[in-house]
């Protein structure tokens, strides 16, 4: 069968039409995003209801997001082979189908299954709502169509947890699926009322099955290791091991087949782009550094400071203030500054800001975390916006979609491998703060000898004290380790600097010839 042309002009939507399609792809990319973080709270709930453990209850996690990350770097091909306007439609559409049987699920295996489908349905759907957004916005406010992007995929993790927690208390668990109904309904149908006609051309290239089977098998073995390494204990465990192999192999073998393939399923010659490149590399290792804070904060926050899990997440709920309000600012003066400078700024100020909270101790308030976490927010859009406009410059319209599928993808991993490794550091540096403080508890310690004193005083003698002691020194412990990690962010943010410089100006409008 011959490919299907784009029609011949596709200018730009303006007034109410452009508002529309805007709030429909903005609240899809929400949607999708939002769903990565807002089952975490719900966790418990969920093993609860369905009878088993808070371990067993993870799944509902890890599936979404291994079937999130397969599909992301496949959605350049498929948009290709069945246009995007069709493909992101029915990823929304199969988004709250899915959404709806996690709802209904009446025990875990019908979960994890329907989380799955939903995941592998949803994936294409976060770049191809930026490549549509490109696609139909005057060049002359591409910059905000990239910062509403890029604000709808900053903020939703945060959000996740608040909304999730909220929902599960007032409500029931399978409301935080239900919700996803009305919403993704509103827009697949507006997507489709008013972009099915302005289909992108389509190609109907033959599926590369080598390709294909390696993808799946390198990065859902990936995904899995990393979602699940620290419960096991890592590479002690033979599973997460030959998970490890696995997926050595086949993304090793993946890669060598691809530059090779006549029809490949990922475009890596897009990594022959030196701002795609520089672009991806200090994306993922930008958001490694800052979903690091985001997941550790939380849980020094629950377990060591007593925080419930309202007020936690309320703490990182500040960091989307200045991030929400500033985005449409940001993106409009693109055009104006050395995108290199203003993503320099943005890690200047993430630095700063992952520096002051490792100063705090274990005496911190809300009212004393909010103020870093506010100033953070002012460098979320001074890092997500320009970052993207880097790494899409000089692209054809036609690769826009492969090039953002393949940069959500390493964003994506930057963040579940920022979990797995935060977790992980954070555990072992609290084991490491907690030998070293023990050490000073001797009788040769005049101030370890008062403490004891005052507490055999107050009749805390024997197992009794020593277990007040070690609650105390298991909490300066954790707090000891979260600045351990703070202050590695920070570092993180500096080094990265540097790196930017590499690329390449002129960075012009986002994608270069964008449009069908």
């Amino acid at each position: 069968m011959a490919d299907t042309p784009a029609p011949a002009s596709n200018k730009p939507l303006h007034g109410g039409a452009l508002v529309l399609m805007t709030i429909a792809v903005a609240f899809s990319t929400f949607m999708e995003v939002l769903d990565m973080t807002i089952v975490n709270v719900a966790v418990p709930h969920i093993a609860g209801s369905l009878g088993v453990s808070p371990n067993e209850g993870t799944w509902a996690i890890s599936s979404y997001s291994m079937a999130s990350a397969i599909m992301q770097p496949l959605t350049g091909w498929i948009a290709k082979r069945f246009g995007e306007v069709r493909t992101f439609v029915f990823s929304v559409m199969l988004f709250v189908v899915f959404s709806m049987l996690c709802g209904l699920a009446t025990s875990m295996p019908m979960l994890v299954v329907s989380r799955l489908l939903q995941g592998a349905g949803s994936g294409p759907m976060v770049a191809l709502a930026l490549s549509l957004l490109l696609a139909n916005y005057p060049k002359s406010k591409q910059g905000i169509a990239l910062a509403l992007w890029a604000m709808t995929v900053v903020i939703a993790p945060v959000l996740g947890p608040i909304l999730g927690g909220w929902i599960t208390d007032n409500y029931t668990w399978p409301w935080i699926f239900y919700i996803n109904l009305p919403v993704g309904v509103m827009a697949g149908v507006i997507t489709w009322f008013l972009l099915h006609k302005r289909e992108s051309k389509t190609v109907r290239a033959p599926i590369d099955i080598i390709g294909l089977v390696l993808l799946v098998a390198g990065i859902g073995c990936l995904q899995f290791m990393l979602d699940n390494g620290n419960d096991k204990d890592w590479f002690a465990s033979p599973l997460i091991l030959t998970l490890g192999l696995v997926a050595l192999v086949s993304l090793s073998f993946l890669v060598a087949w691809e530059l090779n393939a006549k029809h490949p399923v990922i475009d890596l010659t897009l990594f022959k782009q030196r701002n795609f490149t520089v672009g991806v590399c200090a994306m993922s290792l930008g958001m490694l550094a800052f979903f690091a804070i985001n997941v550790v904060s939380p849980l020094w926050l629950q377990t060591t400071l007593g925080f419930t899990a309202s007020w936690s997440g309320l703490t990182s709920a500040w960091v989307g203030v200045l991030a929400f309000l500033l985005s449409p600012i940001v993106g409009s003066q693109l055009g104006r500054f050395d995108l290199r400078a203003m993503i320099t700024t943005a890690f200047v100020i993430l630095s700063g800001c992952s520096y002051w909270l490792s100063t705090f101790d274990s005496s911190a308030s809300y009212g004393s975390m909010v103020l870093p976490r506010l100033v953070m927010g002012l460098g979320i859009p001074l890092f997500f916006i320009p970052l993207n406009q880097i790494y899409l410059s000089g692209l054809p319209g036609e690769q826009i979609a492969s090039a953002s599928g393949l940069a959500n993808f390493f964003r994506t991993l930057g963040s579940s491998m920022s979990t797995a490794i935060t977790v992980t550091l954070w555990q072992h540096r609290t084991e490491f703060h907690h030998a070293s403080l023990t050490e000073n508890i001797t009788a040769a310690a005049g101030p370890a000898n008062n403490f004891l004193q005052q507490l055999h005083a107050a009749g805390m003698t024997g197992q009794s004290g020593l277990a007040v002691v070690d609650q105390l020194l298991s909490r300066e412990a954790a707090t000891l380790a979260v600045n351990d990690v703070f202050w590695l962010c920070s570092i993180t943010f500096v080094i990265l600097i540097p790196l930017l410089w590499l690329a390449k100006p002129p960075f012009g409008s986002a994608g270069g010839a964008v449009g069908h």
